[in-house]
C-alpha cells in the first residue's frame, strides 16, 4: 500500500502555494484598485489617494501599537480609549490652561506612556489577564475624559463647570500637525505614518530587541533562559502602545480643531482590524508592522472606492469584517492545506 503524504507533494504546487500565500493581500488590492479605477476614474487620483493615506494614518499608527502588544503574546483593548482621551487631553491643555504645542505634545505623549505603564502593572505584576485589564482601563479612560469639561466637546469659548468660560486657544503651530503638507502634496499625518511605520519596522524585525518582544509572545521561558527580562519587554510593549495612541489622538486633534467627545468612538475596532489582517501579508501568520500598514491602507482604499460608489455607509462595517475574515481564512487555510 502507498502512503501519500506530504512528502509527495510537488515542489512546484508548494511554491505556488506559497507564493499565493505570500501575495494574496497584495493580488486583492491591485484587483480592487483596478476596478475600482475602471468604474470611477478619479479613484486614483494623486489627491484622492493622499486623502485615503490621511485617513487612514491614526488607524495605522493606533495598529501599529496593536502589533507591538500582540507581538509580546498581549492585546491592548484601551488604545481606543487613549486617543480619544489623548484628544481631549490636548485641547484641554491649550484652551483650558492656555499651554502651547510645545508643552502640550510631550504632556499628552507622557499621558499614553504612562496609561501603558498602568496597563503594564496590571497585566505584568499584578497578574491580571491582559483583555481585562485594558477593557477596565478602556471604560475608565471613556469616564474620565468626560469629567474635567462635564460631558462637553471642547472648543474656543468652553463654559467650565464652575461657569466660567476658558480663555485659550487651540495653538496654530499645533494644528500645522494635522493640517500641512510637505510640498504641498503629502499631509502632514502620513509622513508621520510612515516614520513610526520604519522605525517600528527596523525596531521590531531588524534588532535583537525586535526578536526578544516576540521571542516573549511564541515562548517566554525560552526568553527567560536566553537572558531577557519577560516583564520589561511587555511593559515597553504596553507603553510603546500607549504612547502611538496618545500620537494618533494628538493628530486627529490637530485635524479636527476641537475635543470631540466621540473622536474615538471607531478607532479601537478599526486598528484591530488591520493588526490582524496584516497577518495575512506575505504570508507570516503572525503580527508585523509592515502587514498592518498595509492591512490599514487595504481598508482605507475599500471603504473610499465604495464611498465614491455611493455605496450605503452602514454596509462598511460589514464590508470590514468580510475582508478581516477573508484574509485570514485564505491564510491560515492555505497554510494549513501546505502543512498537510
Amino acid at each position: 500500500m502507498t502512503i501519500i503524504n506530504s512528502e509527495n507533494q510537488s515542489p512546484l504546487s508548494e511554491r505556488i502555494s506559497a507564493a499565493i500565500r505570500a501575495s494574496a493581500v497584495f493580488i486583492l488590492l491591485i484587483v480592487m484598485v483596478t476596478g475600482f479605477a475602471l468604474a470611477q476614474p478619479a479613484y486614483i487620483n494623486v489627491t484622492n489617494l493622499m486623502s485615503i493615506l490621511q485617513a487612514v494614518s491614526v488607524v495605522a499608527i493606533l495598529g501599529a501599537g496593536v502589533t507591538i502588544t500582540l507581538a509580546v503574546g498581549g492585546f491592548d483593548l484601551s488604545i481606543g480609549a487613549v486617543a480619544a482621551s489623548s484628544v481631549m487631553a490636548a485641547s484641554y491643555s491649550m484652551i483650558v490652561w492656555g499651554l502651547g504645542v510645545y508643552e502640550t505634545v510631550p504632556l499628552v505623549l507622557l499621558f499614553g506612556a504612562l496609561v501603558g505603564l498602568v496597563n503594564a502593572f496590571l497585566i505584568v505584576r499584578l497578574r491580571v489577564p491582559d483583555l481585562l485589564a485594558t477593557l477596565a482601563m478602556m471604560f475608565l479612560l471613556t469616564g474620565l475624559q468626560l469629567i474635567p469639561t462635564a460631558g462637553r466637546s471642547i472648543s474656543a469659548g468652553l463654559i467650565l463647570p464652575d461657569g466660567s468660560t476658558a480663555a485659550g486657544a487651540y495653538d496654530p503651530a499645533f494644528l500645522v500637525i494635522g493640517r500641512s503638507s510637505v510640498f504641498g502634496v503629502v499631509p502632514a499625518p502620513v509622513v508621520i505614518m510612515a516614520l513610526v511605520a520604519i522605525v517600528l519596522f527596523v525596531l521590531t524585525e531588524r534588532t535583537r530587541l525586535g526578536r526578544l518582544l516576540f521571542a516573549t509572545g511564541g515562548n517566554e521561558l525560552a526568553t527567560r533562559l536566553a537572558g531577557a527580562s519577560v516583564p520589561r519587554l511587555k511593559t515597553l510593549a504596553y507603553v510603546l502602545s500607549g504612547t502611538l495612541a496618545s500620537l494618533g489622538g494628538i493628530i486627529v486633534a490637530a485635524r479636527v480643531g476641537r475635543g470631540d467627545v466621540s473622536s474615538g468612538a471607531s478607532l479601537l475596532m478599526d486598528s484591530v482590524a488591520a493588526a490582524l489582517i496584516g497577518f495575512a501579508v506575505l504570508g507570516l501568520r503572525r503580527p508585523n508592522v509592515f502587514g498592518t500598514i498595509v492591512g490599514a491602507v487595504f481598508v482605507g482604499l475599500l471603504l473610499n472606492g465604495l464611498t465614491m460608489l455611493n455605496a450605503p455607509y452602514y454596509t462598511q462595517d460589514f464590508v470590514k469584517g468580510a475582508v478581516l475574515v477573508g484574509a485570514l481564512a485564505l491564510t491560515y487555510g492555505l497554510g494549513r492545506s501546505q502543512a498537510r
